[in-house]
């Protein structure tokens, strides 16, 4: 049931009040969207040819079969990461939406558009610069060989003024449109991606860790552009997507871990003793699922959201939390002769966490404190 309390007065000019009733099904009808594309964009993002091409260190040859060339605007589609950059605008979104129920405003506004415009831009932007980064290490990959700038669609220098361009004027925009902080927030998380994040995955396995901090940041700048400052609500956003991540990613990491080694690309996953590589991964994935319980009740604890989400983000951890334990499987696999272990655990655990993430901020978002007007 919806918390929100509503006035059934008239407002002077303004007409009568729209019956709570009626909003609380606009508001379950926006929310019920929100989670179906959110689950819809990540989920085509990662379903791609698990084939491995198994000549190490060399480009994919192409096809036998020639290919139809991408149109220019469905190159600029994947150089902007659309389904990527989709899920970093629902999150922005979830975010400035329960930062306007704290304000006691409504989060369908003109703010919300200009905020999100904003992030589109700049995350677009951030991807483009990653790509030109990565273009070399995307020529040995499967999965991104066919990348307009690995394949010499677009060059070098079309994709870093592409790319520059929309994270620069993208952040200023934010800092005009919604608030300065916003702006800077949003800077900095395009320059921690492309500047920190992606130069160190040839370096170190670290680069998992430092790179889960621009990924969360998402919801905590929505929160911003909402409310004007960081406050306690939008940090727990930002600790549920940090620890959402590492369970995700090391399920990735997993599965196309012969696609990273041949690319050079530090993970956790490519390390040289495979049984090592195996233990390590489901130990952190184990970590993060455990701590994911505790987190996911920090916006319940501040008072963001009430009873019916903290009973819901518990039963969705736990069940997290369960499709990890399960990914533990991979221990099987791997021995000395580094024998391959079955990838449906990893698959499946992959597929829990894009279920998990949207439910629970939908939840969330259904069940917040807050005054919601229209």
């Amino acid at each position: 049931m919806d918390r929100i309390a509503f006035k059934q007065a008239r407002v002077p000019g303004r007409g009568p009040t729209v019956s709570p009733l009626h909003v609380a099904c606009i508001r379950k009808r926006a929310i019920l969207k929100f989670v179906a594309l959110t689950a819809t964009s990540h989920t085509a993002d990662h379903t791609a040819d698990q084939t491995v091409d198994r000549t190490a260190g060399q480009p994919l040859a192409a096809p036998a079969v020639s290919q139809a060339r991408p149109t220019l605007l469905a190159d600029y589609a994947t150089l902007f990461k659309v389904r990527v950059s989709t899920m970093v605008i629902i999150t922005s979104a979830a975010g400035f939406y329960l930062g306007s129920l704290r304000s006691g405003i409504s989060p369908f506004n003109a703010g919300m558009v200009k905020a999100l415009a904003g992030i589109a831009v700049v995350t677009c932007g951030s991807s483009a610069l990653n790509q030109a980064l990565e273009r070399t290490s995307d020529r040995l990959m499967r999965r991104t060989s066919n990348r307009p700038m690995a394949a010499a669609r677009i060059s070098l220098a079309h994709g870093l003024i592409l790319g520059f361009a929309a994270t620069f004027l993208g952040s200023l925009y934010l800092a005009r449109a919604t608030n300065p902080l916003t702006g800077t927030l949003t800077l900095l998380t395009a320059v921690g991606y492309v500047a920190i994040y992606t130069p160190l995955k040839r370096v170190s396995t670290i680069n998992t860790f430092i790179g889960a901090f621009p990924g969360a940041l998402p919801p905590l700048i929505g929160w911003t552009a909402a409310r004007g400052v960081i406050e306690w609500p939008g940090v727990a956003l930002f600790a549920i997507l940090f620890v959402w991540q590492f369970p995700h990613f090391m399920a990735i990491g997993w599965m196309y871990r012969e696609d990273y080694a041949r690319a050079g690309i530090r993970i956790t996953a490519t390390l040289g003793d495979a049984g090592y590589a195996a233990r390590s991964t489901v130990i952190q994935a184990l970590f993060y699922a455990v701590l994911m319980v505790a987190v996911s009740l920090w916006p319940f604890a501040l008072g963001t959201a009430g009873d019916v989400y903290a009973a819901a983000a518990v039963v969705l951890s736990l069940g997290y939390l369960w499709y990890t334990i399960r990914f533990a499987a991979i221990l099987r696999g791997p021995d000395s002769h580094n024998a391959p272990s079955p990838p449906k655990p990893a698959r499946d655990l992959l597929h829990a966490s894009i279920i998990f993430l949207p439910l629970l901020l939908a939840a969330m978002m259904l069940d917040a404190r807050g005054r919601l007007l229209f």
